[in-house]
C-alpha cells in the first residue's frame, strides 16, 4: 500500500514561504506528476514528502500513518534524483544492492531482488559493469533499479530525465511507464517537461508560487482548465489568449469588424482562449480574426503558423501535415465554437 495524503502542508525558508497550504490526496498505485514553472515549489514539495526537508506546518500521511516528523528512512519511500548518484567504483550489481546491504539484508535476498530489478529494467547483461561503461539511460535505469530493490511504498522522481538527450528521454519515458504498469506502485514525479507530464501521469498537479492551481487527469487539464494559468501552462504551443467582451450569449474581439459571435451562455468574461489546433484558416475578412502570417514552422506531422492579428494580438495556428507555405499572406481565422474557453477578471474559467 502506498497512499499519500498532504493536509495543509506549509514550508518556510526563513521569512520566505514557498509552500502555502497544500492539500492533496494520492491514491495507492497512482502515478502523479507535479508540474509548474521554475520556483513554483514542486521539488520542495517532493522533498517534504520524502522527509529530506522538514515540514513547517501541516501533516503528511502515508497509508494513514502520520510521518510528518519521521526520518526519510522511516517513510518507506525510494527517491530517484536528477543526478544518478551511483558509486563509480562499484558494479551495477553492487550499486543496485547497496541499500539492502547497508540495511543488513542477507546475501541471498539481495541477489534475488537485484536479479528481479535487473530483469524488469533489462539490465541483466550489465550487472558486472561499472557506471563509466554505461550510457546515460542505462545509468538512470541502475538508479531506478536501486530504488526498486527496496520494495518501497512509493517512488519519488525528481526530474530524472533532464540530463538525458531527446532520444534517451523518449526511451526512458517509455521505460518508466512500463515500470509503473509492472509494479503498480505509487509514483510521484517532478518535471518541467509537459510531454512527460501528459504521457505518464494518471493525475497532474499544477503548482504556482507554492499553491495548487488545479489537479486532474491530463485530459481534464487540457480540455477543461479551471483558470488562465493552467490554460496557458498546459499545452505546447500554449493556448491563444485574447481580450474580449461578452453579453447576450455572444462575444466580440477588440478592433475587429467581424462579429459578434455566438458563445455558450455563461457569466461575463474578459478573455477568450482557444488552442492552436481548434483554429482553421479561411479567406481574409471571414472568421473571428484576420491577420498576416509572419512565421511558419514545419515540424513534419504539423505546421505552425504565427499570425499577426493587430489589436487582437499574435495567434498561433496548428495545421495537420505539411500545409501550405503561407508566410507573408493575409488570412482569415475561424474559431471552433465547441472549443472556446472564457475567463473572468479573476482569471477563472466561466
Amino acid at each position: 500500500m502506498g497512499s499519500i495524503t498532504l493536509q495543509k502542508v506549509k514550508k518556510w525558508f526563513g521569512d520566505l514561504q514557498v509552500i502555502k497550504g497544500v492539500d492533496l490526496d494520492i491514491a495507492d498505485g497512482e502515478f502523479v506528476i507535479f508540474v509548474g514553472p521554475s520556483g513554483c515549489g514542486k521539488s520542495t514539495l517532493l522533498r517534504l514528502i520524502s522527509g529530506l526537508e522538514e515540514t513547517s506546518r501541516g501533516t503528511i500521511l502515508i497509508d494513514g500513518a502520520d510521518v510528518t516528523s519521521k526520518l526519510p528512512s522511516e517513510r518507506r519511500l525510494s527517491m530517484v534524483f536528477q543526478s544518478y548518484a551511483l558509486y563509480p567504483h562499484m558494479s551495477v550489481r553492487e550499486n543496485m544492492g547497496f541499500g539492502l546491504k547497508t540495511a543488513g539484508a542477507p546475501r541471498d535476498e539481495i541477489d534475488k531482488k537485484v536479479a528481479e530489478a535487473a530483469r524488469i529494467l533489462k539490465l541483466e547483461d550489465y550487472l558486472e559493469r561499472k557506471p563509466k561503461a554505461l550510457s546515460g539511460g542505462q545509468r538512470q535505469r541502475v538508479a531506478i533499479g536501486r530504488a526498486i530493490t527496496r520494495e518501497p511504498a512509493g517512488f519519488l522522481f525528481d526530474e530524472p530525465l533532464s540530463n538525458l538527450d531527446a532520444a534517451l528521454r523518449v526511451e526512458m519515458r517509455f521505460e518508466i511507464a512500463k515500470l509503473h504498469e509492472t509494479l503498480g506502485t505509487t509514483m510521484i514525479y517532478v518535471t518541467h517537461d509537459q510531454v512527460e507530464a501528459m504521457t505518464l501521469a494518471d493525475k497532474i498537479v499544477v503548482l504556482d508560487f507554492g499553491v495548487i492551481k488545479q489537479v486532474g487527469t491530463p485530459r481534464d487539464l487540457y480540455e477543461k482548465p479551471d483558470n488562465l494559468f493552467v490554460a496557458q501552462f498546459i499545452g505546447s504551443p500554449k493556448m491563444n489568449i485574447m481580450e474580449c467582451t461578452t453579453g447576450g450569449g455572444q462575444y466580440q474581439l477588440p478592433g475587429h469588424g467581424a462579429g459578434p459571435f455566438d458563445r455558450p451562455d455563461g457569466a461575463s468574461a474578459v478573455k477568450l482562449g482557444i488552442r492552436p489546433e481548434h483554429i482553421t484558416v479561411t479567406t481574409p475578412g471571414k472568421g473571428a480574426a484576420t491577420g498576416r502570417v509572419e512565421v511558419t514552422e514545419y515540424l513534419g506531422a504539423d505546421t505552425y503558423l504565427y499570425v499577426d492579428c493587430g489589436e487582437i494580438g499574435q495567434i498561433t495556428v496548428r495545421l495537420s501535415g505539411a500545409g501550405n507555405d503561407l508566410r507573408g499572406e493575409t488570412v482569415g481565422l475561424s474559431f471552433n465554437p465547441a472549443h472556446l474557453h472564457f475567463f473572468d477578471r479573476d482569471d477563472l474559467a466561466v
